[in-house]
């Protein structure tokens, strides 16, 4: 028997907020695939998707919605049984956070719990170029049991706004964290 998903999909400050709003939007797309679906976001994260998009839809989403501090969210737990973290865009003091197992606020501390729990943490780090520090910390996450997906989009299926693009690096997301999702596929 299948266990139903339980997603935590945490949002940091730094640019790329429109991979978040894609991710999102294909969440709610999916919600078959889904018993609960909660967001998390810095308040550098709401300034941000404000002035990169222009709006506040991140309120509007079908989702509980936990504020950074607040540890007694669910997920603050294993036994919880959250079974996927999508960090969008995930900032590269979150990672080094996560890396060196600070959990000084929700967002770090539910990918604490997810690590622990051996449960799929996907990081979307937005970043550029990467310092020694940021490829130390990914090669950790990434030892610890997390999977590192830059918010790098292909090309290849030829997108043509800026939200087809974004979704190469959602429908990757996705992929990683094991739903089934209707995508591009190489050579199909």
């Amino acid at each position: 028997m299948q266990i139903p998903n339980k997603i935590i999909v945490a949002i940091t400050g730094a640019s790329g907020s429109v991979y978040a709003k894609v991710l999102l939007d294909k969440l709610t797309a999916l919600s078959d695939q889904w018993e609960e679906l909660s967001i998390v976001m810095s308040n550098n994260a709401k300034e941000v998707w404000q002035t990169e998009l222009g709006n506040d839809a991140y309120k509007h989403y079908t989702a509980k919605y936990f504020q950074k501090q607040d540890f007694s969210a669910p997920f603050a737990s294993g036994s919880a049984k959250y079974n996927i973290m999508l960090v969008v865009p995930c900032s590269m003091g979150t990672l080094g956070r996560i890396a060196s197992g600070v959990s000084d606020d929700l967002i770090t501390r539910a990918a604490d719990v997810i690590l622990k729990e051996r449960r799929k943490l996907i990081l979307a780090i937005r970043e550029t170029p990467y310092n020694l520090i940021h490829i130390k910390n990914m090669e950790t996450v990434t030892l610890a049991g997390g999977i590192i997906c830059p918010a790098t989009p292909s090309f290849y299926s030829n997108p043509q706004t800026i939200e087809d693009l974004a979704a190469t690096v959602a429908d990757r997301m996705l992929d990683l964290a094991g739903l089934n999702i209707s995508s591009f596929r190489w050579g199909k």
